[in-house]
C-alpha cells in the first residue's frame, strides 16, 4: 500500500516522540481517548506512522503561545525541537489533492502539544502524483512559446500596479514589447476592477502584441490576471482564450487548489502562479510551511509557473531560501514535468551572476519592473541591461567588465547601484 511521507520541525514541551505521536493521532484514525471502533486492523491500514525523530537544540521559551506542559509537570522548563518524519497511508485520501493538504497539515497545527510546527517536506508516490494534472507546458512548453531557449525569460511587470486604464496599460505593453521584453504580467493587485475589466484590457493589450508579433515574428507571452470565484475565472479565461492570449495569472491562495485544478482542466493556456500571501504561512521558522512542501500542492494541482521572490530582493526572505525555492521548482515530483521559478521583487543587472552561479542554469523568468521601467534611458535599455548582464554571466565575464563595452549595462550600474 502506498504511503505519503511528511516531514516536520517541531518544537515541544514534550518529549519529541509524544508529540509525534499525537500528530500522527490527530491526522489519522486516532483521539484523545481509546475507542472501541479504532481496531487494532483499522490501525494498522488507516494510522499514520512516525518513521523517524531527530532531535535538535532546546530553547527556554515556546515559539508560539498555546503549548501545554505535560500532566506530570507543574512548569515547562525548556522546549525540544526535533525534525520528525510521519508517514500516511495514501488510502485515506486517495488521490484529492485538496484532502491531501487537510491530512498532512491540517488541525496538527492548533495541537496543544506544540509550541512550533512547519511542514518542511513531502514525499509524493508516484500512485498519486500521476492521477493529478500536473503542469501542462512547465518549462519547455514555455519556452516554446515565447521562442526562447538558451536564456532566461526576461519579463516585467506593468506598473503603476493599478490605477492604469485598459488603454493606459495597452500603451505601456506597447513601449514594453517594443523594448524587447519576453513576458508581460498584470499585478496581482489588479484582476477585474470596474476600471479596467478582464475583457476590455485583456482586448487592449492582446491587439498591440499580435500586431507586433505580426510586424517581427516575436511572441510576447501576456499573463492575463483572471484570480476570482470559479465561475468568474472560467468566464475570463474565455475571454483571454477569444482575445487570443497566452497566458493565465492567478493569486493561488485566492483561489486555492480546487480553483487551480478546474483552470488546468479548462484552459490550453499557461498557468502562472503567484503567491502572494505566502508570508503568512512561512515567515516564522516554526510555523507553516516550507516552500519546498508548499510548492509541491500547486504544481500537481497544474501551475507552469512559480514565483520565488529573488536574491537580495526588497522581502524578508534570505537569498538561500529562495535558490532553495528555485530548485525545487525545477525538481520533477515523481513523473511531473518540472516548472519555471520565477525570480521578481528589486531584480536588476546586480543579482544576474550571483543567481545563474547559484541556480547553474537559466531554466527560469527573471522579471524587473523598475528594473527595466525605471532605467535612466528607457525600457529598451532597461530589457538590453539585462540581457546583457545574463550574457556576462553565462560567458563567466565578471559584470563591471562586460559594462565598459555596454553602455546600457554600465548606465544601469551606475543608477541602480547608488539608488
Amino acid at each position: 500500500m502506498s504511503r505519503i511521507h511528511a516531514t516536520y520541525l517541531i518544537e515541544t514541551p514534550y518529549q519529541p516522540s509524544e508529540a509525534a505521536e499525537a500528530i500522527a493521532n490527530e491526522q489519522s484514525s486516532g483521539t484523545f481517548v481509546e475507542i472501541s471502533a479504532e481496531t487494532d486492523n483499522l490501525a494498522e491500514r488507516h494510522g499514520a506512522r512516525v518513521e523517524e525523530v531527530t532531535e535538535q537544540e532546546t530553547v527556554d521559551e515556546p515559539t508560539l503561545p498555546g503549548a501545554d506542559a505535560p500532566s506530570e509537570a507543574s512548569d515547562v522548563a525548556e522546549y525540544t525541537r526535533a525534525t520528525v518524519e510521519l508517514s500516511y497511508p495514501m488510502e485515506n485520501v486517495g488521490t484529492s489533492l485538496p484532502n491531501l493538504l487537510t491530512m498532512v497539515a491540517g488541525n496538527l497545527f492548533v495541537l496543544k502539544e506544540l509550541s512550533g510546527v512547519r511542514l518542511v517536506d513531502l514525499a509524493i508516490p508516484e500512485a498519486f502524483a500521476t492521477e493529478q494534472p500536473g503542469p501542462q507546458f512547465g518549462i519547455d512548453g514555455t519556452r516554446e512559446i515565447v521562442d526562447v531557449r538558451d536564456r532566461p525569460i526576461i519579463g516585467t511587470i506593468i506598473k503603476p500596479s493599478v490605477g492604469l486604464s485598459p488603454e493606459e496599460t495597452a500603451d505601456t505593453v506597447e513601449t514594453l514589447v517594443d523594448a524587447g521584453v519576453d513576458f508581460i504580467k498584470d499585478d496581482e493587485l489588479l484582476a477585474n476592477p470596474p476600471y479596467s475589466r478582464v475583457e476590455e484590457r485583456v482586448e487592449a493589450v492582446m491587439d498591440v502584441i499580435n500586431r507586433h508579433e505580426e510586424e517581427t515574428g516575436e511572441t510576447v507571452m501576456y499573463a492575463c490576471n483572471v484570480t476570482g470565484d470559479v465561475d468568474e475565472m472560467l468566464r475570463r479565461h474565455d475571454i483571454v482564450t477569444e482575445a487570443g492570449g497566452n497566458c493565465l495569472m492567478v493569486s493561488l491562495r485566492s483561489i486555492g487548489l480546487a480553483g487551480v485544478k478546474r483552470l488546468r482542466k479548462e484552459s490550453d493556456l499557461p498557468i502562472h502562479g503567484h503567491r502572494n500571501g505566502w508570508g503568512a504561512l512561512s515567515r516564522c521558522p516554526l510555523l507553516g510551511f516550507s516552500y519546498e512542501a508548499w510548492q509541491k500542492f500547486w504544481r500537481l494541482a497544474g501551475v507552469d509557473h512559480l514565483h520565488v521572490s529573488g536574491i537580495r530582493s526588497k522581502f524578508s526572505e534570505s537569498d538561500e531560501s529562495v535558490i532553495s525555492s528555485a530548485m525545487e521548482c525545477q525538481t520533477p515530483i515523481a513523473s511531473e514535468k518540472p516548472i519555471l521559478p520565477v525570480f521578481s521583487s528589486g531584480q536588476w543587472a546586480d543579482q544576474v551572476q550571483d543567481t545563474y552561479e547559484a541556480l547553474g542554469n537559466t531554466d527560469l523568468m527573471y522579471l524587473a519592473g523598475g528594473g527595466i521601467l525605471g532605467h535612466p534611458d528607457g525600457p529598451r535599455a532597461g530589457v538590453a541591461h539585462l540581457r546583457q548582464a545574463w550574457d556576462a554571466a553565462m560567458q563567466e565575464i565578471p559584470l563591471e567588465e562586460y559594462a565598459e563595452t555596454h553602455e546600457e549595462l554600465q548606465t544601469a550600474i551606475e543608477h541602480y547601484g547608488n539608488a
